[in-house]
């Protein structure tokens, strides 16, 4: 899962960062602002690689992508994002845990299989 989960959060990473570029065009919006909320979330998406295999990183995960979505208010192209990117969270999530149990499954299978050496 680990590994399904990360590449989806630095595939974010790179989107708010080009999101925080679109965004300092807009001239109600202080270059400050843009860039401190984009720098957060950047962060956050760096954090939570580490973080998605501990208790509640796929929660803090599925905050950011409220977030993201919600960012469409901002840049509304973000709206269209963030419903793909909570897509590929959901699926990175869902496959990522079969993938894992396939995984646990294999190996309890390879260790029954071993002869003891005794």
């Amino acid at each position: 899962m680990r590994t399904l989960c990360s590449s989806t959060l630095i595939g974010e990473f790179f989107v708010i960062g080009f999101a925080g570029l679109v965004a300092m065009k807009d001239p109600d919006l202080s270059m400050a602002t843009v860039w401190t909320v984009s720098g957060v979330a950047m962060f956050l998406c760096v954090l939570l690689c580490g973080l998605v295999t501990r208790p509640g990183g796929v929660a803090l995960g599925w905050a950011l992508q409220v977030a993201l979505i919600a960012s469409g208010l901002v840049v509304p192209m973000m709206f269209v994002l963030g419903v793909i990117f909570a897509a590929l969270w959901w699926a990175s999530v869902h496959y990522g845990r079969k993938v894992d149990e396939a995984k646990a499954r294999f190996a309890a299978q390879a260790d029954s299989s071993t002869p003891d050496a005794a």
